[in-house]
């Protein structure tokens, strides 16, 4: 209750007329994440992975936007978020409030389950409940497989403070030796296992790391008297600055980057997690960091729960199956299974591949042919995230050494990857591909193949137009769309854009592409404005759009506008929505519905106008200000009439979702749709009807 009261007392200072504060709206999206932990429709241990993606989710938000409010909070106090006027304190003062009480919510969520796995053979081990045999046991554990990969140090007058490591466990003694105090740091090693498997037989019984240490550690302090113990974690800000002054030109990009990545072990503590606020060493460590006390949040067992995500690798595989989603294998459909060619079933008709109910395997399969056919001369994409272990970074190398002409616009900036994308820049440039790290101070975010081919005499040109990742494991994972298509008119378009890239230029319209920082956002405020005037004149005015956020003052006041004319919205929105739909007179013919389910909704469709006159288009942009103006997207139109009829419909049956989807109130609130006729589930419904 005490959560509710404090979303109640912050969505009064969070949103102001038809505007929803970013912070806030995020922080709701992740609650519908850890309401998937509850959700009972879901197998338990799926319900334990939405546990963990909620914690991971907070984690990176600390680090990302509370280290960007922080950050702020210093360099321009006074500034206001254009949308409810608050500044980056009371931003953080909210967040801090609302977080608070999730952290209570997390930890009844994990009780909760912890019982249910019990009851499903798994039983997860506190230190205070373990029987004298048991106990036995794990302090054998501690000592033979723990202990010797754990870093211990005193602090007194001849040991300086140490420097408390971005997302590391420590444990902190108060020790007493000879009538002296000191304090005893014990830090966690990332090689250590998180879960110890406790006797034999078929019951599975763990005890987690985080026990065995409470249980044991002390006995690492051998002649000390320990007085108090405290678990602690910090989270230290990561939004360190990407931009690139020209004096930087004369150095390696990629090094000035991972020097960057190296600085945010050092950069300022943003939050505290302890597992036991009553200890004079919290006290001691709020200091020491110069934290706010309102950052510090308590969770007495757990500050992550990674480990929850291989619960089901203690149980044989046929039990471990009755636990979890039925396994699912992306369809590859039949015209393309059965094609000798892609590249010549791409010259006769475009292709369409929606993630992951269609495999990716056709988008590998085609560059695998290109990176051999004779007819193909170049080959360019655009990377953000990679697989850790790609087949599309290894086929790209393949076709540079065959003799094509590669080209990689690999992002060095995409958050959190940076170093997996430095490793596979190196690769691709020693096997000669031409690498280029993204454009001046805009990330290329754009998800974009283009194949150039000599046909005899004739020029021809494949392109790939997609809403994701060039990684084939998140195309199992997230739900995203793809077109393959030889339109000349796009290929066209594709080559100039990758010219463009090279020679740092976004001054450039293009033929059909809509390209963010120039031409995206006031492409598709033409279409806003179209509807406008349809509605003005008495005609059926009509946007239907998806996307993961929207954040940009500038569309949500066209959706006002529009809106207020009378045009029908409908917006199919998984995470932060700064528009409060149903607002009488201005936003009452705008709907929002969120859908966070089995796969991450991930695509981004906007869609103009009804029948004849329809216009849609696929982009990897979301309507949020860094994509529309800081970062270099693309927004294709799908030409393709049947293609455009998939999409669309993909569209109206989430619109009818009635088991995941969420609906967002005039009151601020998300509520569950209501339930009218047969219970839908989109994402289950898409499965079911997926081409074998």
């Amino acid at each position: 209750m005490k959560n509710l009261a404090a979303i109640e007392k912050a969505k009064k200072k969070f949103i102001r007329d038809i505007y929803v504060n970013r912070e806030y709206s995020w922080l709701l999206f992740n609650k519908r994440v850890l309401d998937q932990a509850k959700d009972l429709t879901n197998p338990v241990l799926e319900r334990c992975k939405f546990l963990a993606i909620f914690q991971s989710n907070l984690d990176e938000f600390f680090m990302v936007r509370v280290g960007s409010l922080y950050n702020e909070n210093i360099s321009d106090p006074q500034a206001e978020d254009n949308k409810t006027e608050l500044t980056a304190a009371k931003q953080l003062d909210g967040i801090a409030s609302i977080v608070e009480g999730y952290y209570g919510e997390r930890a009844a969520c994990y009780n909760t389950l912890r019982k249910e796995i019990a009851r499903s053979g798994i039983r997860i081990l506190r230190q205070e409940e373990l029987t004298p045999r048991q106990r036995e046991e794990c302090r054998a554990i501690f000592t033979e497989h723990v202990l010797p990969l754990l870093t211990l140090m005193v602090l007194d007058a001849k040991h300086p403070l140490m420097q408390f490591e971005n997302m590391k466990n420590y444990m902190l003694y108060d020790l007493e030796k000879d009538d002296r105090r000191m304090i005893g740091v014990m830090a966690f090693n990332s090689a250590l296992d998180r879960l110890y498997r406790v006797g034999s037989g078929k019951k599975v019984r763990l005890i987690p790391l985080e026990e065995l240490v409470r249980a044991f550690g002390k006995l690492a302090f051998i002649g000390y008297s320990v007085k108090d113990e405290m678990m602690m974690r910090v989270t230290r800000n990561a939004d360190f600055d990407t931009h690139i002054d020209d004096a930087d030109v004369e150095h390696d990009f990629s090094e000035i980057m991972r020097k960057k990545v190296e600085s945010r072990a050092k950069m300022n503590v943003v939050r505290l997690e302890v597992d036991n606020e009553n200890s004079k060493l919290k006290d001691f460590v709020l200091k020491l960091l110069k934290l706010n006390p309102k950052f510090c949040f308590r969770d007495e067992r757990f500050f992550d729960y990674k480990f929850m995500f291989s619960l089901g690798s203690f149980l044989p595989p046929e039990e471990s199956a009755l636990l979890k989603y039925p396994p699912f294998k992306g369809a590859v459909p039949e015209e393309i299974a059965g094609a000798p060619s892609l590249i010549d079933l791409v010259f006769r008709k475009d292709l369409f591949l929606s993630y992951p109910y269609d495999s990716m395997s056709p988008i590998v399969d085609l560059l695998e042919e290109c990176a051999t056919d004779e007819r193909v001369r170049s080959i360019k994409i655009t990377i953000y995230r990679l697989a850790s272990h790609s087949r599309i970074a290894e086929l790209l190398c393949k076709a540079s050494e065959n003799g094509k002409q590669v080209t990689v616009v690999i992002e060095l900036c995409a958050r959190f990857d940076e170093q997996n994308n430095m490793y596979f820049a190196g690769k691709l440039q020693d096997a000669g591909c031409t690498i280029i790290y993204g454009m001046e101070n805009y990330k290329v975010h754009s998800k974009i193949i283009s194949v150039v081919l000599k046909d005899g005499e004739e020029i021809k040109y494949i392109t790939h137009l997609g809403t994701g990742n060039y990684n084939e494991s998140t195309s199992k994972q997230y739900t995203d769309l793809n077109i393959i298509t030889s339109d000349r008119s796009v290929g066209e378009d594709a080559v100039a854009f990758f010219r463009n890239i090279a020679i740092c230029n976004t001054d450039f319209v293009y033929q059909k592409l809509l390209v963010a920082p120039e031409t995206l956002k006031s492409g598709l405020m033409k279409y806003i404005d179209r509807e406008i005037e349809k509605a003005r004149a008495g005609k059926d005015g009509y946007i239907l759009a998806k996307m993961n956020s929207l954040t940009d003052k500038t569309i949500i006041d066209k959706f006002e506008e529009a809106s207020r004319a009378g045009v029908r919205i409908e917006l199919i929105i998984r995470g932060i929505c700064c528009i409060l739909p149903g607002i009488e007179g201005k936003t009452d013919n705008i709907r929002v519905i969120s859908i966070v389910g089995r796969f991450l909704e991930h695509s981004r469709v906007y869609s103009f106008g009804k029948g004849e006159d329809r216009v849609t288009y696929i982009s990897s942009a979301d309507l949020m200000t860094r994509n529309t103006d800081k970062r270099v997207e693309i927004a294709a139109p799908v030409q393709d009439k049947k293609i455009e009829d998939k999409i669309v419909g993909i569209l109206q049956v989430m619109l009818s979702d009635n088991v995941k989807a969420r609906k967002l109130c005039s009151d601020g609130k998300y509520r569950k749709v209501e339930t009218l006729g047969e219970m839908l589930d989109a994402q289950a419904y898409f499965l079911k009807n997926a081409e074998k």
